[in-house]
């Protein structure tokens, strides 16, 4: 008798049974993988936190960089990472979610706009010692901006803004068409339609993905290694064309040093950059969440 025909009350096929433990062990691995990357990342924070909390103290996050480490802090990288930070911010959100609502509301679907959509999608994978490559060419040297703050946050908007477009153009691919269909029936004009129907329905998705991509650019070394930051500063930056330093680079700077105590303040200001990176989060989700309320 098939298992399609088999009456009720007959028991389990060979064939369900093969197929529940198929799915079982499925669900195991999957378990599995995720309790590796669990583990290792809770490892690793227990031993920052072990490591660094005994030096963190207002002292460490109100003196300088010092060669001596019962001196050393971390005022002029946490000044030059939240400068950074908020240009980045400032610069690549507005260009990239402009540059996604006319990819998918005004452009035409011909080969041009595949050709720029492949090209963004490639840039996404670029890996971020190129993009400091081009912003030593680019903004210190031909634009003549030097080795300044405005010079990290250009190369850091560069690299960060092909994922916010990709981002943001799948949010707006989510809004239903029925939507805009509705929106012109009634007679609004595509600003309007764009304006007051897309964007805030897709602003939610377009806030998770900037997110993701600033998490990415505060903790870029290498391109801002390529555009002048520097590992000791005695100074916070006061102006778009000071030089400046960032948490990343006071970390690993201090890590290759061969005394112990660098090694205390390197687990110290890995706290701060979390820190950092959290609030910054915390402050978009709470912009996303209020977003998707109002919608």
């Amino acid at each position: 008798m098939s298992r399609a025909t088999r009456p009720l009350g007959t028991g389990e096929s060979e064939f369900d049974r093969r197929r529940r433990r198929k799915g079982a062990i499925f669900a195991w691995m999957c378990g599995m993988a995720t309790l590796v990357g669990v583990v290792a990342l809770a490892i690793l924070l227990v031993d920052v936190l072990l490591d660094g909390l005994g030096r963190l103290d207002l002292a460490f996050l109100t003196s300088f960089a010092s060669r001596f480490p019962e001196r050393a802090g971390v005022k002029a990288a946490l000044a030059g990472s939240v400068w950074i930070l908020g240009l980045t911010a400032a610069i690549s959100f507005p260009i990239s979610v402009a540059a996604a609502i006319y990819l998918e509301e005004y452009a035409s679907r011909g080969w041009v706009t595949k050709a720029i959509q492949t090209n963004i999608a490639n840039l996404a994978g670029v890996p971020s010692i190129v993009y400091g490559i081009l912003g030593l060419a680019l903004f210190v040297r031909a634009l003549g901006l030097q080795q300044s703050v405005i010079s990290g946050a250009l190369t850091l908007s560069l690299l960060i803004m092909p994922v916010i477009i990709m981002a943001s153009q799948e949010a707006i691919r989510a809004v239903p068409r029925t939507i805009r269909e509705a929106a012109y029936g009634l007679g609004a004009t595509r600003w309007q339609v764009v304006s007051y129907q897309v964007f805030p329905m897709a602003l939610p998705g377009i806030l998770t993905g900037t997110i993701l991509a600033l998490s990415r650019a505060v903790g870029e070394t290498a391109p801002l290694i390529m555009v002048g930051a520097v590992g000791f500063l005695a100074f916070t930056p006061k102006g778009l064309t000071d030089q400046f330093t960032v948490l990343p680079l006071q970390i690993y700077h201090w890590i290759s040093r061969p005394q112990e105590e660098f090694r205390d303040l390197a687990a110290a200001g890995i706290i701060v950059l979390l820190a950092l990176l959290l609030t910054m989060n915390a402050v978009a989700i709470v912009l996303r969440n209020r977003a998707q309320v109002r919608r």
